[in-house]
C-alpha cells in the first residue's frame, strides 16, 4: 500500500489536491492501528505538583514553562525556560495555527504558537517550538483588572478574553456602591493578532441576576441564574455599538486618557458601549443553564427547569420550539455520576447520550410522510461488558440460606465496567471510549475505538496504570498516540503516553 501511494504521488495523482495524498496516509495509518498486531506500549511517564497540559503532540509542565514533545519516539525536551515569578503565572492558554492560504506580516507566524494570559493581565503569543516572545499585550486599563480566561468564538479565527465576575471590595459593598458592570470581554483576530475591541456586560442591559456569559459561533450567550439562557447576535452588537475601532500601538486619546493601545499602563480602550438591550434571538429556560445547538435542521437540547427531571434531556426544533418525535431521551439509570449528551463533533448532524453502561448514537431524520417533522432515531449503541456482572435482589449461600439484599447496585456501580470517557478522533474518524472497572484499590481501564459510522469495535488497548475512579482524569488520543493525565489529591499529577508499537517480535508488551 506505501509502495503504490508513493508511485502514484510520483506519476503526478495529488499535484491538484494535497489534501487527497494525507487522507490517504491517515487511511493508511487507520487500517495499521486497528490490526490485532499492532499494541500501543506505555513509552513515557512522569509526576508533577502543578498541572500538565497537552496541545497538538505538546506536554506542558510547570505553568507552560516547561514544554515535552510526544511525537518522538520517546517524548523529549523542547524548551525549559527558568522559573517565573508569582505576578508571571498564566492563567489560560490556546494554541495558535496558521491559517492555510493567507500571506501574514511575519514569518514567525506560519509556525504554530501558543496564546497565553497571565495573571497581571497580559496577553502574551508564545512560539511553540521555543517559548520565545512574540507579541505582547496589555489588556487592563482604568475599566478591569482581572481578565482570565480564553476561548475561541470562531476556532483560530477570532478570540475572546473574558474577565472574573467584577465584585466590589465589601467596604464598597458596605457604603451602599453598587457594582453595575459585571463581566468585560476584549475581542480578538488572530494571526495576525489585532484588537477589534472591548465591551461590558451590564446589569443595567441584560438584568441584575446574570451568572456568566460567552461567545461562540457568532452567539453571545448570557446565563441567568433562575437556569434562563438568552442568545444574541454578536457581530451585530459589535457593529451597531461600536464607538470607535483601535489598533493595537496606535496613539489615542480616549475619555481624558492619553496612551498606546495594548501598552502599559493604559491597556485597552472599552470602546463597544451597549447602550440599550439588543434584539433577542432566542431565549430557553434550562436546568443549571445546560443549553446546546446543533444537528441539521437546527435543533437544541435542554433539560426541564426542575430538579426531578436531571437527567432527562428534551431535543427541539430550534426554528418553533416543536419537541421532536421522541425528543424526550431519559435513560432512567440510578447512578452518582449523571448521563451527559451532546451533538456529535464530526458536524454529522448526529447526537451522542452516555450513560453509564451505555452509549447511544442518535440521529435526526424526517418523519414519514411530514417533510417538516423531525424524529430522533438511534443510528447504533455500545455496551459496556457486563457479562460476568451478577446483580441478584436474592442470592443462596453453600449452607443453603438464602440471603435478601436490602439495596440494588447502582449502574455505576466501581466494580461494573462504566464508561467515563468518549471522544472523539476526527482525522481517523474514530469515537473512543474509556471504560473502567474498579475492584478494591486496583481500578482497570480500557480505551476502545469504534467505527464512527457504524459503532463496531475496531481495537481495545489496556491502560496500564491502576484507574482511581475518585480521581480527575483525561485521555487524549492523537492519531498514533494516547495520553492519560491523571490528578490525585494534593495536588499531584501524572501523565502517561502510549505510543503504536507495530514490530512486536523483538518488544515484549
Amino acid at each position: 500500500n506505501v509502495c503504490r501511494l508513493l508511485s502514484r504521488r510520483a506519476h503526478g495523482f495529488y499535484a491538484k489536491d494535497a489534501g487527497v495524498a494525507h487522507r490517504k496516509n491517515l487511511g493508511l495509518l487507520r487500517r495499521i492501528m486497528c490490526q490485532e498486531s499492532t499494541k500501543f506500549k506505555n513509552v513515557w511517564t512522569t509526576h508533577s505538583a502543578s498541572p500538565i497540559a497537552y496541545e497538538r503532540g505538546r506536554i506542558y509542565m510547570d505553568n507552560y514553562q516547561c514544554c515535552i514533545t510526544s511525537i518522538a519516539q520517546q517524548p523529549r525536551l523542547i524548551y525549559q525556560k527558568s522559573k517565573c515569578a508569582k505576578s508571571e503565572k498564566i492563567e489560560d492558554a490556546l494554541l495558535l495555527e496558521c491559517p492555510l492560504g493567507e500571506l501574514l506580516p511575519s514569518p514567525s507566524d506560519y509556525k504554530a504558537s501558543l496564546i497565553v494570559l497571565t495573571v497581571q493581565n497580559w496577553l502574551l503569543r508564545l512560539s511553540a517550538d521555543s517559548g520565545e516572545v512574540l507579541e505582547k499585550v496589555y489588556l487592563a486599563g482604568s475599566c478591569c483588572k482581572f481578565f482570565r480566561y480564553l476561548s475561541w468564538d470562531t476556532p483560530q479565527e477570532v478570540m475572546i478574553v473574558k474577565s472574573a465576575q467584577n465584585k466590589l471590595p465589601a467596604a464598597a459593598r458596605q457604603a451602599g456602591i453598587q457594582q453595575t458592570v459585571l463581566f468585560y470581554l476584549a475581542v480578538f483576530q488572530v494571526l495576525p493578532l489585532s484588537f477589534i475591541g472591548m465591551l461590558e456586560i451590564n446589569k443595567k442591559i441584560f438584568g441584575n441576576s446574570v451568572t456568566d456569559v460567552a461567545v461562540s459561533n457568532g452567539i453571545l450567550i448570557v446565563m441567568y441564574s433562575m437556569g434562563l439562557v438568552r442568545l444574541y447576535n454578536f457581530k451585530a452588537i459589535l457593529e451597531q455599538f461600536m464607538e470607535q475601532p483601535f489598533h493595537l500601538g496606535q496613539e489615542f486619546n480616549w475619555n481624558g486618557q492619553v496612551g498606546v493601545v495594548g501598552k502599559y499602563p493604559f491597556g485597552l480602550p472599552c470602546n463597544i458601549k451597549i447602550t440599550d438591550t439588543p434584539p433577542l434571538l432566542f431565549e430557553a429556560s434550562s436546568l443549571e443553564n445546560a443549553f446546546q445547538i446543533g444537528g441539521y435542521p437546527w435543533h437544541y437540547i435542554i433539560t426541564p427547569n426542575k430538579k426531578k427531571h436531571k437527567g432527562v434531556f428534551h431535543i427541539c426544533s430550534l426554528k418553533d420550539n416543536a419537541l421532536a418525535k421522541n425528543g424526550i431521551q431519559d435513560m432512567k439509570c440510578c447512578s452518582l455520576e449523571p448521563d451527559w449528551i451532546y451533538f456529535h463533533p464530526d458536524m454529522s448532524g448526529r447526537i451522542i447520550h452516555v450513560g453509564p453502561n451505555l452509549i447511544k448514537v442518535l440521529k435526526l431524520k424526517e418523519v414519514k410522510n411530514h417533510a417538516d417533522q423531525m424524529e430522533i432515531a438511534e443510528d447504533f449503541t455500545i455496551v459496556a461488558n457486563r457479562e460476568n456482572c451478577v446483580n441478584n435482589n436474592v442470592t443462596v449461600t453453600a449452607s443453603g440460606r438464602v440471603v435478601k439484599k436490602r439495596f440494588t447496585l447502582l449502574d455505576d456501580d466501581p466494580e461494573q465496567e462504566t464508561f467515563k470517557i468518549v471522544d472523539y478522533e476526527d482525522e481517523l474518524d474514530l469515537l473512543s471510549t474509556v471504560a473502567v472497572t474498579q475492584i478494591g484499590a486496583d481500578g482497570r481501564a480500557h480505551l476502545d475505538f469504534h467505527c464512527n459510522e457504524h459503532g463496531i469495535l475496531l481495537k481495545s488497548i489496556p491502560l496500564k496504570e491502576s484507574w482511581d475512579v475518585t480521581y480527575s482524569h483525561e485521555v487524549y488520543f492523537d492519531k498514533d498516540l494516547v495520553l492519560h493525565i491523571e490528578q490525585k489529591p494534593n495536588r499531584r499529577f501524572s501523565c502517561y503516553v502510549y505510543q503504536m508499537v507495530c514490530d512486536t517480535a523483538r518488544d515484549d508488551d
